[in-house]
């Protein structure tokens, strides 16, 4: 499975909004249970749509400005940005179908 890269405040615009691919920001944090249950389902996701679709991490608590600036306030939140637009919001804990159904929506 694959290992999901982290992104911060500092590498968001970059790694994100200027990213050539969709891209699935799974904001989390460590005493988040539903994020750590959430996260072999995204890692299995970035394996069966590498080359299509770009997942990466984000830890809210060491990084407060880009949640802040996205209206992050549950966790995990899941958000897709498809040229530096947020598409699609998924908060709370999901189904592989449910992120699977924004997913295809976008690809």
């Amino acid at each position: 499975m694959a290992d999901l890269p982290n992104v911060s405040d500092t590498s968001f615009d970059e790694e994100v909004l200027r990213a050539d691919k969709p891209v699935l920001v799974d904001f989390w944090a460590a005493w988040c249970v539903p994020c750590r249950a959430l996260a072999p389902i995204l890692e299995k996701m970035a394996d069966e749509f590498q080359g299509k679709l770009k997942v990466v991490k984000f830890n809210v608590e060491e990084n407060k400005d880009v949640p802040a600036k996205f209206g992050v306030r549950g966790l995990p939140t899941l958000l897709l940005f498809k040229s530096g637009q947020v598409m699609e919001t998924l908060v709370g804990s999901q189904s592989k179908s449910a992120i699977l159904q924004a997913v295809n929506k976008i690809l």
